[in-house]
C-alpha cells in the first residue's frame, strides 16, 4: 500500500507525542496528532480546582478537565489530558536522574544510557525553558531545608529545576526562548496553580514550545478524537480510527491510514490500547511480555497540615514544587502546593496510620485518631484553605519495584487490572515518606506557631498508593523475550509503530520523570530519517 491519507500518526500530545510531532515535520513527513483531551487557551483553566468541569477528566459526565484519575487493585493514578498532556496539569519539575536509573538490569546493556542521553536531555531543557534552580525563597523552602537539616539529610537540599518563565511577574512579552517564533510570554506571579492549570501563561506547557512550533510548521492536531483502534493492514501500515471523546451518542467514528505510527497517549492509555489491539488480534505479535515492569515511581503522597492558617507563613505562594531533598540515597522528597481557593484534592487526605498493620489496624487507626481528638481532627481535616494551611510530601523512590497489567473484562468491558510484578512487591507505603511528612509537620509548627500534624491519604489507609508518575509496561528491551520495543522505540514485530511516552521507561527514575521522556524521544526521533530518505537503523531480529 502507497497511498496513505498521512504519513505518520501521532497518538497523544503529552511529552513524548510533542517531541515527535516537531521532530517529524522537520524532517519531512506529513504528521497528524490525535489527543483525546481538549484544547486550553491560558484563559480557559479552571480558576481553581473547584471547577470541576474544567479541572477533572470525565468526559462521559460533561468534565472535560486536565486532571485524570485512574485506579487500579494496586495504586491510584494521577495523570493528565488536553493538548499537552501532562504538561498541563504537571508541577513544571524538570530533574535528571542518577545513575541508578541507567544502570538498570532491564537496559544496561543495550548502551551507555547515561552519555547517550546527555546531549538530548540538554536540547530537552532547551526547550522546555528550565530554570536550574527555582530563584525564590519563602517560608516552604526554609521549612524544607529545616526538615532536611532534622533529618541529618541538609547536604541534599537543593531548589529544584523548573520550567517557568519568571520575567516580571504579571509582565506580557514577545517569546523569550525561540527568537520570536513561540507565542507571547506573562511573567510568574507565584500563584501556585501550576496543577491546575496556568492561567497567566508563565507555566512551559508544550503548548508554549514543542506544539506551538509544530503546529506552525503544519502538524494537525486533531483534539476530543479517542483513538479507539490501531490495527496493522495486510500490504504495510495501519488504520487508526477514532471517534468524539466522552460522546454517548453520534461518536463521529473516523478512520484514517498512516504509514506509521508513534504511540504517546501516557502509560495508562497506551497500554490500554495495546493491550486490546494485542487481544483483538489488530496487531498480533506485540510481545508477551507487554504490562510487564509497569512502574509507579515507588511514590507515596503524604504531608502536613495546621489547623489554621498560619499568619507568618504564605505556604501556597511559589510555584508547584520549589524544593527537594534526600531522605536516603534512593528516597526523594519534594514540597507540592496548590494555589489559594484550589483546596478540591485536600478530599484524599487523612490522618496519618501506621502503614505496617493490615486494613482492620490502619482503619481502626483512624478511627481512634479521630475519636481521641474529634475536635483538632476536625480543623485538621476540613477543606476549608487547605491548600493555605499545608505542605504536601512527593515522595520518589529508586527502588525496583513493578507492577505487571493485564486486561479484565469488568461490566461487560475490557479494562485494566494489576498484580504485583519483578522485583520487591510495590509499596502500599513508604516509611521514608512518613518520616519525612512528620519533620516538614515539626518545622511548619515552630514556624508557623499553629498546631500542626502529618497526614496521610485515604487510598493508602485501604492499602492503595497514589503516584503522579505511572510508568513503564512497554518498556525499551534488547530483545522481544524481555521488552515490547527496541532501542529505536520500534515495537518489536511492528516496526512502523513506535513508543515514545512513559510506557518506554525501563526503571524507577525516583525523580519527576517529564524531562526524561521528553530526552528519550528527543533520542528516538534524531534516528528517524528524512521523509524519503534511506533508513539506517538496523533491522529488528525475525519474531
Amino acid at each position: 500500500m502507497t497511498d496513505f491519507d498521512e504519513d505518520v500518526v501521532i497518538v497523544g500530545s503529552g511529552f513524548g507525542g510533542s517531541v515527535a510531532a516537531l521532530r517529524l515535520r522537520e524532517k519531512g513527513y506529513r504528521v497528524r496528532v490525535y489527543e483525546a483531551g481538549r484544547r486550553f487557551a491560558d484563559e480557559d483553566f479552571a480558576r481553581t480546582s473547584w471547577n470541576v468541569r474544567r479541572y477533572l477528566w470525565a468526559p462521559a459526565l460533561g468534565c472535560y478537565g486536565v486532571q485524570r484519575i485512574h485506579r487500579l487493585p494496586h495504586v491510584m493514578i494521577l495523570a493528565g489530558a488536553g493538548v499537552g498532556g501532562g504538561s498541563l496539569n504537571y508541577a513544571n519539575t524538570l530533574y535528571q536522574p542518577g545513575a541508578a536509573f541507567f544502570q538498570d538490569p532491564q537496559w544496561r546493556g543495550i548502551a551507555d544510557w547515561e552519555t547517550e542521553l546527555a546531549p538530548h536531555y540538554a536540547t530537552a531543557k532547551r526547550m522546555l525553558g528550565v530554570v536550574e534552580r527555582y530563584p525564590y525563597t519563602g517560608p516552604v523552602e526554609r521549612i524544607m531545608a529545616g526538615a532536611a537539616d532534622d533529618l541529618g539529610v541538609g547536604g541534599t537540599f537543593r531548589h529544584a529545576p523548573v520550567g517557568v518563565w519568571f520575567g516580571r511577574p504579571g509582565e506580557r512579552v514577545a517569546d523569550p526562548f525561540f527568537g520570536g517564533e513561540g507565542p507571547e510570554r506573562t511573567g510568574c506571579t507565584l500563584c501556585g496553580n501550576c496543577m491546575v492549570g496556568c492561567r497567566v501563561g508563565a507555566k512551559n506547557t508544550l503548548m508554549k514550545n514543542y506544539l506551538a512550533l509544530a503546529e506552525r510548521r503544519g502538524v494537525v492536531i486533531e483534539a476530543l478524537r479517542t483513538v479507539t483502534e490501531v490495527r496493522e493492514l495486510r500490504d504495510g501500515g495501519f488504520a487508526i480510527t477514532t471517534r468524539r471523546s466522552g460522546a454517548w451518542m453520534r461518536h463521529g467514528q473516523r478512520t484514517v491510514t498512516a504509514r506509521q505510527v508513534v504511540l504517546a497517549a501516557g502509560t495508562w492509555g497506551t497500554q490500554q490500547l495495546l493491550h486490546r489491539m494485542k487481544h483483538e488480534g489488530a496487531l498480533p505479535r506485540v510481545s508477551e511480555t507487554l504490562g510487564r515492569l509497569t512502574r509507579t515511581n515507588s511514590e507515596a503522597l503524604d504531608g502536613a497540615v495546621a489547623t489554621a492558617v498560619p499568619d507568618s507563613l504564605e505556604l501556597a505562594r511559589g510555584v508547584a514544587i520549589t524544593t527537594s531533598f534526600h531522605i536516603d540515597e534512593r528516597t526523594h522528597v519534594e514540597n507540592v502546593r496548590y494555589g489559594p481557593g484550589s483546596n478540591l484534592m485536600g478530599a484524599l487526605a487523612t490522618v496519618m496510620v501506621p502503614g505496617d498493620r493490615g486494613l482492620g489496624g490502619r482503619v481502626g487507626s483512624v478511627l481512634a485518631q479521630t475519636l481521641r481528638a474529634p475536635v483538632r481532627q476536625l480543623r485538621l481535616g476540613t477543606l476549608r484553605r487547605w491548600s493555605e494551611r499545608g505542605i504536601i510530601a512527593l515522595v520518589m523512590q529508586t527502588a525496583d519495584n513493578s507492577l505487571t497489567l493485564s486486561l479484565r473484562r469488568r461490566f461487560g468491558r475490557l479494562t485494566l487490572t494489576s498484580a504485583q510484578g519483578h522485583g520487591e512487591p510495590n509499596p502500599s507505603h513508604l516509611p521514608q515518606a512518613h518520616r519525612a511528612a512528620e519533620a516538614i509537620a515539626a518545622r511548619m509548627q515552630a514556624e508557623g506557631g499553629v498546631p500542626t500534624a502529618a497526614r496521610g491519604s485515604w487510598p493508602e489507609v485501604f492499602g492503595i498508593p497514589l503516584t503522579a508518575h505511572f510508568l513503564g509496561g512497554a518498556v525499551i528491551s534488547s530483545s522481544p523475550r524481555t521488552g515490547v520495543i527496541d532501542s529505536y522505540h520500534r515495537v518489536w514485530g511492528h516496526p512502523g509503530l513506535h513508543i515514545v511516552d512513559g510506557a518506554a521507561v525501563p526503571a524507577n527514575p525516583g525523580v519527576n520523570p517529564s524531562l526524561t521522556i521528553t530526552a528519550l524521544a528527543e533520542r528516538a526521533l534524531s534516528y528517524w530519517p528524512h521523509a524519503g530518505a534511506e533508513d539506517r537503523r538496523p533491522a529488528q531480529q525475525a519474531i
